[in-house]
């Protein structure tokens, strides 16, 4: 039986040619090729298990020690809220209570201006008082002393927007007028009323008008009193019930609102004593309760 002939890879017989019988083929020992590693396999090399494993320990450690810097969470409390309230508190300039009292009612406050002309080119003015929009239709109220006698009268809302208005309604034991506005803003807001039922002396108030026809001004003061009665130099009326305040007022305040922390109105300003007789603040004004101010103007009661 004729042996297999076993050809090396750099000796193949050409095209052709015959190995004559008898004559033993060339024969070369078969040297098998070595095939490049694969990433596979030089992961599963020794020496590359070694170096992921230290990769894998020097990310933990790293994991570790950032962990250990880190500062140690503390368990929400409301001891820590209030903590982190008062800091913030602290660190933050917050408004006044008056001066959100005055932010708040500054849009319904109106100056409010007198004439004894009904030519509208007559600037002759004979007074200049405040009023506050009870109503968002253009309903103000204002004190009856500073619209009294006067031919025409001239609103000016907190947008700077001008309007002329004619008394609607007049209580004058409690010295109040009614006006309405002819020309009416858009956003016209009103006043928030509160009843005097529950104010007490002591409680803190904002009075917001137009002094010497400056403004408009805001002052703060508090409640002195209570069920008070006055009777301005130049009147013969005198007004009962009043609230007694000591927030600065002055010619020019008459008519404007008397409000609270919270930006509403308890009261109408409309006088000041003075034993001098000066028209100048000395530390006594009085308001008529927003109870009056609001039958003046039909409004139903609290």
């Amino acid at each position: 039986m004729r042996k297999p002939v076993v050809y090396s890879p750099s000796r193949r017989p050409s095209a052709g040619s015959a190995v004559g019988a008898g004559e033993a083929p060339v024969s070369e020992p078969l040297v098998p090729a070595v095939p490049k590693p694969r990433w596979r396999d030089r992961l599963a090399s020794p020496r590359a298990g070694w170096l992921l494993s230290a990769g894998l320990m020097a990310t933990l450690i790293g994991v570790l020690a950032w962990q250990a810097s880190r500062p140690a969470s503390l368990p929400l409390t409301q001891k820590t809220i209030d903590d982190a309230v008062l800091r913030s508190l602290s660190t933050q300039v917050l408004p006044s209570p008056a001066a959100r009292a005055a932010e708040v009612i500054r849009p319904a406050v109106v100056r409010v201006q007198s004439y004894g002309s009904t030519d509208a080119e007559d600037d002759d003015e004979d007074g200049v008082g405040t009023g506050v929009v009870i109503v968002d239709k253009g309903v103000v109220l204002t004190n009856l002393h500073v619209v009294a006698g006067a031919r025409r009268i001239r609103l000016t809302f907190a947008d700077g927007s001008h309007s002329v208005a004619t008394i609607v309604g007049a209580q004058p034991e409690n010295d109040l007028a009614v006006l309405q506005a002819h020309t009416i803003p858009d956003d016209l807001v009103a006043a928030t009323m509160r009843s005097t039922h529950d104010l007490l002396p002591g409680e803190e108030v904002v009075a917001v008008g137009f002094p010497f026809g400056i403004g408009p001004s805001v002052s703060a003061g508090v409640v002195s009193g209570l069920g008070r009665s006055f009777k301005s130099p130049d009147g013969e009326q005198e007004v009962r019930n009043l609230i007694q305040f000591d927030a600065a007022a002055n010619p020019g305040n008459s008519g404007g609102p008397l409000v609270t922390m919270g930006g509403e109105v308890v009261g109408i300003v409309t006088g000041i004593l003075n034993p001098t007789q000066q028209r100048t603040f000395v530390g006594i004004g009085f308001a008529v309760p927003v109870e009056s101010a609001a039958s003046a103007a039909g409004l139903p009661p609290f």
